[in-house]
């Protein structure tokens, strides 16, 4: 079977693929006495909260299990303005959000509606390797600029002036980032959309994990420099309904449109349960479970960050948000990819290599995700402890 040149461009998603190693070891003889621990894969270890859980379960016997439009519940949309105004201090009008399927789904419809075969789209190395899929799905083409610690591993302004060229279309950030756990400066990313928006381009910023900021000089969301800010957010991580598969976009006005003939066409609409479920989700019952939670989270980066370090797996920059840990593995191996095959089957600690997010360094570093309960991180740093003193 012939199939699409696109795919060419597209490479596997290399965190599934350790995924499915560290099961199979998981599952052997071996890990009989000493079970695998799973730091390699983002997804809290919360579920949604209980009011979460009942709003689902009244849907479904209330038969409220219908087509929404295809932008989302107008009552989501009109909640989720509400939660920026009370959250962030800007004002988001309902109209400009489209409630997705997923993230995912809306990076993919924000590709399609402004990337053409051949445009550029700027994005640092290290970053979530999807993202760079995305537009490469879209014939775009991502051009990855190697970021280092110094700049926190994302973009600047001066760096997206740099690389700008006739063919760059705009850029794709993330703040805070996977794998990084860091965020952009509120002054620079306003200088980064001035940059962009002189050139007539476009920025498009991953707020996934916004809410889950733990430093007051980060936080901040990109909306807050101007209405052509596209953000894409996700119920998945502040709001720990991973499998849910709900996010929604924040789009210039003039894009909505597009957007919903595109969301028509590939997916008719996200899911009507998720969507009446997600309301709940701005209770004042919920929202206060969800800051114990990112505080939770927030213990979890102080402890195993300091551990990391003394394990001489160095985190260069300590993440500001998300719960994810960037380390150095130099100091222990050449090659990451090995280094992580060889925690899995000798300490049963799964990590997740560099290679998924960008080639500038991701044989020098591997990401850690405190995603997993305090003792769970306590156990997996003793026997990386073990693991890493036999050598």
């Amino acid at each position: 079977m012939k199939l699409a040149g696109r795919l060419d461009h597209i490479e596997p998603f290399y965190v599934m693929e350790c995924a499915k190693a560290a099961a199979e070891i998981a599952a052997s003889p071996e890990c009989a006495d000493s079970p695998m621990i799973f730091l390699n894969i983002g997804e809290p270890d919360f579920t949604a909260p209980p009011l979460v859980q009942e709003a689902a379960l009244r849907c479904l016997s209330q038969g409220r299990t219908q087509y929404t439009p295809a932008t989302g519940l107008p009552a989501l949309r009109e909640r989720l303005s509400q939660w920026y105004a009370e959250r962030f201090g800007i004002d988001v009008p309902a109209h400009r959000i489209v409630i997705t399927a997923g993230a995912s789904a809306a990076l993919q419809l924000v590709c399609l509606a402004l990337v053409d075969r051949g445009d550029e789209v700027l994005m640092p190395d290290p970053s979530y390797a999807c993202n760079r899929h995305f537009v490469a799905a879209a014939d775009g083409v991502p051009v990855l600029l190697p970021s280092p610690p110094e700049n926190r591993f994302q973009l600047d302004a001066a760096g997206v002036e740099a690389a700008w060229t006739p063919h760059t279309r705009g850029v794709l950030l993330a703040s805070p980032s996977n794998p990084t756990g860091t965020s952009i400066a509120h002054d620079e990313m306003a200088r980064i959309a001035q940059a962009v928006r002189s050139r007539g381009g476009f920025t498009m910023v991953d707020e996934i994990y916004l809410a889950l900021s733990f430093d007051e000089a980060f936080g901040h969301s990109a909306l807050a420099h101007g209405g052509d800010i596209i953000s894409i957010n996700s119920f998945s991580k502040y709001f720990s309904m991973t499998g849910w598969r709900l996010g929604w976009l924040v789009l210039p006005e003039a894009l909505v449109a597009p957007v919903e003939k595109l969301a028509q066409n590939l997916y008719i609409c996200a899911s009507s349960v998720a969507q009446h479920a997600a309301l709940a989700c701005f209770e004042a019952d919920s929202l206060k479970e969800y800051e114990r939670r990112r505080s939770e989270f927030k213990a979890r980066r102080d402890y195993l960050v300091p551990a990391l370090n003394q394990l001489g797996l160095s985190v260069p920059v300590m993440p500001d948000g998300a719960f994810y840990a960037w380390a150095d593995c130099s100091a222990h191996s050449a090659s990451s990819w090995d280094f992580c095959f060889d925690l899995m089957r000798r300490a049963h600690v799964a990590i997740t290599p560099g290679r998924d997010f960008g080639p500038h360094a991701g044989e020098r570093y591997v990401r850690f995700s405190y995603a997993s309960s305090m003792g769970s991180l306590q156990q997996a740093v003793a026997r990386l402890h073990t693991a890493l003193h036999r050598e």
